[in-house]
């Protein structure tokens, strides 16, 4: 019994061995009463009174005896006709609570049973509506370590930000935007309502969490439509400012008032994450305005690009499916190639070139000579760190030189480990960088299958900088433009970015294991100290150069010196010896 119920087996031992305890076996027989008898109460009853067992369970013969009666659990009394073949069990009161929680155990097991199968069976569904997010709410501990940096300064895009006091004075701009927009394109609000009703749930379905009260599809769509509008406009207002339509003296589109103030705070409000549109709705916009669907893609990405001044040079298709502004100037800031432009040659060009191939000439057999005397006994232990951190100054002093990229792509960090040389990508700072750093950091770390491009950028400047001196290193080989009150500002940033991150595989691990190898070498470090002080330029070679030749020349004129005295002032013959006269 206490198996079945799943219960320990001893839970019933008590009851049925004490002494007094009559519920091991019991027999008991009632006799009924002749029918027309009539009782005390004044009530024929064939049987026993009515009552409960007190204990585990009784077993019934009805033996054709009518007048059985059971009690259910809603308090009612059921009959139960004779059956000379069959038994009577009844639950006695010792187990009725044991009884009763199994039962409701049963049922909550069957119900979370369904429960799981029902969640298996909509698993696909679920994972398929996973994937349609792409804007997000930044969690608190992101908004804890850089306070202010997801909020948007000027005016609001999606439902996150709408309606905040401070960015109410954008909306009636908002209002002109889609007026402009209607009168361009020639159609009509509820042409453009209806057809942004026929994407609402996938509009909806970008946005995770979405409170329920945009729900409401107008006043969802009401809003979509309106910073959709005034989104376009601010595109087009540095991207194509003679083609926006608008007075040259707008406060907001305008050439001249609003690309001078206002359009560079909501250029950072563009780049938030919890600040983005579905890009959808530029589609559509863009779509109802030239007429066609072919070459919206394109020509979107070019709008988007060329307002934050990255080119587009890139094959299409190259960048794939975008879901917001904020995507496609992540995927332009580590796709999009730039080809360095080659520097005009000049005189002074012409004159140096030798003299740097003179200085390389002369530098070979110094660095010869000195792999060969310390390779083989000073290398140093290989590091068991798995990341190579070292500044900017140390690797310099490691023999490592610095070089710009070919490129402003943030994936363009390459170590040529022959030459010692670290190539990376120009990066202009300035008050909005840090902003757009953070945005796109959390879009990766939130988004599945964004990538970690960014986040391993952040992590290897975080490793190679550490302090104004590194800023000053990178500043001069143009690698860092510092639009900042100072170097220091911009170690900061960088050093500030990379709290609480975390970083995978990366193709960078490349190039921190070669430049890790190459630092090993003792004597790459004593020639970049030499190198460092003899050769920073043409001129102390030349000075060095000239330097050794003098010291040559004395001691060839002592040389000869030498030579010339021994040639006029030799030692006089030795005087010949007689022989001794013979006997």
């Amino acid at each position: 019994m206490a198996d079945g119920l799943g219960l320990g087996r001893n839970v019933f031992s008590r009851m049925v061995r004490e002494e007094r305890s009559d519920s091991c076996l019991r027999v008991n027989r009632y006799p009924p009463l002749m029918c027309g008898v009539e009782t005390l109460s004044g009530q024929n009853l064939i049987g026993f009174g009515e009552h409960t067992d007190p204990q585990l369970i009784s077993v019934l013969r009805s033996n054709n005896t009518s007048g059985l009666q059971i009690c259910l659990t809603d308090g009612t009394w059921a009959s139960i006709p004779p059956d000379h073949s069959s038994f009577f069990v009844n639950i006695g009161d010792l187990l009725q609570d044991t009884y009763i929680h199994m039962e409701q155990k049963l049922e909550l097991e069957d119900e979370w049973v369904v429960q799981i199968d029902d969640e298996i069976n909509k698993s696909n569904s679920i994972a398929e509506w996973e994937s349609k997010h792409s804007i997000y709410k930044v969690p608190s501990h992101f908004t804890e370590l850089h306070e202010k940096a997801y909020t948007p300064n000027m005016v609001s895009f999606g439902p996150y930000h709408n309606g905040e006091e401070h960015l109410k004075p954008m909306e009636e701009h908002k209002h002109r935007a889609l007026i402009h927009f209607l009168k361009k394109c020639g159609k009509s609000n509820q042409m453009l309502f209806q057809r942004m009703e026929e994407v609402v749930q996938e509009l909806r379905d970008s946005y995770k969490p979405l409170d329920e009260i945009w729900n409401n599809t107008p006043k969802f769509l009401q809003m979509m439509i309106l910073d959709g509008c005034f989104m376009l406009q601010i595109l087009r207002s540095v991207s194509d400012p003679d083609k926006n339509g608008y007075a040259k003296n707008d406060p907001i589109f305008g050439d001249e008032h609003g690309r001078q103030f206002v359009v560079p705070y909501i250029t950072r409000d563009i780049l938030m994450l919890e600040n983005q549109l579905p890009m959808t709705v530029l589609r559509i916009l863009i779509q109802l305005e030239t007429h066609q669907s072919n070459q919206v893609e394109e020509e979107l990405n070019k709008l988007i690009l060329k307002f934050f001044g990255i080119d587009y040079n890139i094959k299409e298709g190259c960048m794939g499916k975008c879901e917001h502004v904020l995507d496609l100037y992540r995927k332009g800031r580590i796709h999009i190639c730039r080809k360095a432009t080659p520097k005009p040659t000049t005189i002074i060009t012409r004159i140096m070139l030798p003299l740097e191939c003179a200085t390389t000439v002369f530098k070979l057999p110094i660095t010869l000579i000195l792999k060969k005397c310390l390779t083989s006994k000073h290398d140093y232990p290989e590091s068991s760190v798995s990341r190579f951190k070292r500044s900017v100054k140390e690797l310099r002093e490691s023999g490592i030189r610095f070089r710009k990229s070919d490129s402003d792509n943030l994936k363009d960090v390459d170590f040529d480990d022959v030459n010692g040389i670290l190539r990376l990508p120009h990066i202009q700072v300035d008050d909005n960088t840090r902003y757009i750093f953070l945005n796109l950091l959390a879009f990766e770390r939130l988004h599945v299958g964004a990538g970690n491009e960014v986040t391993s950028y952040v992590y290897f400047m975080d490793n190679i900088i550490d302090n104004e001196v590194d800023v000053e290193i990178l500043h001069k080989k143009d690698i860092i433009c510092n639009g900042l009150e100072s170097n220091i500002a911009v170690a900061h940033m960088f050093n500030s970015l990379a709290q609480d991150i975390t970083v995978g595989s990366t193709p960078i691990d490349l190039v921190q294991n070669k430049m890790r190898t190459y630092c090993r070498k003792l004597w790459k470090k004593w020639r970049a100290n030499l190198l460092h002080t003899y050769f920073r330029n043409p001129w102390s070679v030349i000075s060095l150069i000239a330097a050794i030749f003098l010291f040559a020349l004395t001691i060839v004129q002592t040389v000869f010196s030498v030579l010339q005295y021994y040639e006029q002032n030799g030692p006089s013959s030795p005087p010949s010896v007689g022989r001794p006269p013979s006997s």
